[in-house]
């Protein structure tokens, strides 16, 4: 398939699963320890996971996140991951992770947690896909080290979690293997170049809050937007360079 019509796809595939996240993100974004959202602001009952977060029964019927926003990330990601990875088989297995990706790190950045029912499955969704992608001819990763990248980053972040809990939760611990695992498919380097980057990422926005006035020095940020938004930019240039 040329290039731009493979990239013109997943833009399409990114924006069509995009504009499913709405509704999961409003009802995902509650704080820790409270019973997903079973209804609009108005009080009205929230009928499925998938779709516009829009009520027909309230004056404002839009709440929760953008349909527009959702849809536009989740496009120029799926888009930047065709134009790295080819035609090259992983391709389906970015494509298909990518939404969740996106709804993790937006439920994250509006209540700063990682839902279990998005983290875990996400994990064993890379390992078990990977896997089968690498029975297939063309691929340009090796299973073998997704799974030991899942595991090593898994437990560096899990060290992380015990030497500051107030500063790495738990579910960072648990979305670290999901990232591992795509990262390690192209490779060592990738885990690497990848986790580098979703701390460097985490400390620039940090600082830019402490500049701004708007966060101080011991501040808690939500880590798992930058901790996917680093392992894109490693898979990114995994892909690339693959």
């Amino acid at each position: 398939m040329n290039t731009g019509l493979l990239v013109l796809a997943a833009a399409l595939w990114g924006a069509a699963a995009g504009a499913l996240l709405p509704r999961a993100a409003y009802r995902f974004s509650v704080p820790s320890g409270e019973e997903w959202r079973q209804s609009c602001p108005g009080g009205h009952r929230v009928a499925g996971w998938l779709g516009r977060a829009r009520c027909g029964q309230c004056p404002e019927r839009s709440y929760g996140p953008g349909t527009a926003s959702l849809t536009t990330v989740t496009a120029l990601v799926c888009a930047a991951l065709a134009a790295a990875t080819g035609t090259r088989p992983e391709l389906a297995v970015w494509l298909l992770l990518a939404p969740v990706g996106v709804l993790l790190a937006v439920v994250d950045f509006r209540v700063r947690r990682l839902p279990d029912p998005l983290t875990l499955p996400f994990a064993g969704a890379a390992l078990a896909l990977l896997g089968v992608t690498a029975l297939v001819p063309e691929h340009a990763g090796e299973w073998t080290t997704a799974v030991l990248g899942a595991l090593a980053l898994g437990a560096g972040y899990f060290v992380l979690f015990l030497i500051n809990p107030g500063g790495m939760g738990f579910g960072d611990v648990k979305l670290a293997l999901g990232a591992g695992a795509v990262l390690g498919w192209y490779g060592w380097p990738t885990v690497m170049l990848g986790t580098f980057a979703g701390f460097l990422l985490g400390a620039l926005y940090g600082g830019a809050l402490v500049v701004a006035r708007r966060a101080g020095r011991k501040t808690a940020i939500p880590f798992g937007p930058f901790l996917i938004s680093g392992a894109l930019l490693g898979l990114l240039v995994g892909a690339y360079a693959a």
